[in-house]
């Protein structure tokens, strides 16, 4: 292959922030958490015996199917695309509500309550950091480009 073949990366190109792939991270974690919860409803409602296994299975894929949210997002993120935030941040605002009510249980959900609250806090921060906004290319209302 020639140079002319190959696309030469950007020389003003700027690396990644470590804040917008550790952001990434954990909304990707949050999204691999819900498929496996989907997973293991699903299992769960075909093989065990539960109340109301169509409730079962239902659960399980709606579980699935909003775990591809917090994956796009997160996918998005790493490509440096700014659509993304915008789903990362509503997942998170999101998880907080059921972070609150796992909280509120007596019952070995309060330790969840507490990861999930910390991981959407510590991802809002992240994605509303000044470094990973100007890495994705977002800027504020009303301001025109620099």
């Amino acid at each position: 292959m020639s140079s002319e073949q190959t696309p030469a990366a950007p020389e003003t190109a700027e690396p990644r922030p470590r804040r917008l792939t550790y952001a990434a991270a954990l909304v990707a974690l949050e999204g691999l958490t819900l498929v496996v919860g989907g997973v293991w409803m699903l299992v769960l409602g075909i093989t065990g015996d539960p109340d109301d296994r169509q409730q079962a299975v239902t659960g399980g894929i709606t579980l699935l199917v909003l775990a591809l949210l917090p994956l796009l997002a997160a996918r998005g993120l790493l490509g440096l695309r700014g659509w993304s935030r915008g789903p990362a941040v509503i997942t998170q605002i999101m998880a907080l509500p059921v972070a609150y009510n796992l909280l509120q249980a007596d019952s070995m959900a309060i330790p969840a309550g507490i990861a999930l609250a910390a991981v959407a806090i510590a991802s809002l921060v992240l994605l509303v950091n000044g470094e990973t906004t100007r890495a994705l290319g977002i800027r504020g209302p009303g301001r025109t480009s620099e």
